[in-house]
């Protein structure tokens, strides 16, 4: 299989690495949750509110499960929750009168303006330990091993 590493790898350190790499995900994650704590936000509806932000005219609550690679019932709930916080609201799709778009409200929009600061605040923050050169290098690594940029 391409891209495993067989048990008895001469280069013990291959494996150290994804360990290290699993270490320093789960100590950002972490650091998100204290930031999101905050706002009693969930890492679901985070996810969902900064999707929702990228499309400012909103989408339909089966394009947003697909963006976030989730059930569509996960999804609805995901969107009913950010209504009752007063973050999303649902309208009518104007091309689909069958339909809902589910769109950010202004304090969705201010939500998610105020946790990405907090959230890259305490991403900085796990990483401070590494010098701007050290961070630039690895931003370089970990965007050839996720393929894109960020």
């Amino acid at each position: 299989m391409a891209g495993c590493i067989p048990v008895d790898s001469p280069d013990p350190a291959q494996a150290q690495t994804g360990d290290l790499v699993m270490a320093v995900a789960r100590r950002v994650r972490r650091a998100h949750l204290e930031a999101l704590s905050h706002w009693q936000v969930t890492p679901s509806q985070s996810r969902a509110l900064r999707v929702l932000a990228s499309r400012p005219d909103g989408m339909r609550p089966s394009a947003l499960a697909d963006e976030l690679h989730i059930a569509p019932r996960s999804a609805t709930e995901v969107a009913d929750a950010l209504e009752e916080r007063g973050w999303a609201r649902r309208a009518p799709d104007p091309t689909d009168r069958r339909a809902t778009i589910l769109a950010l409200t202004e304090a969705g929009r201010d939500l998610v303006a105020r946790v990405d600061v907090v959230r890259r605040r305490a991403s900085a923050d796990v990483l401070d330990v590494l010098t701007p050169d050290q961070r630039r290098t690895l931003h370089e690594i970990l965007t050839v091993v996720v393929g894109e940029e960020l």
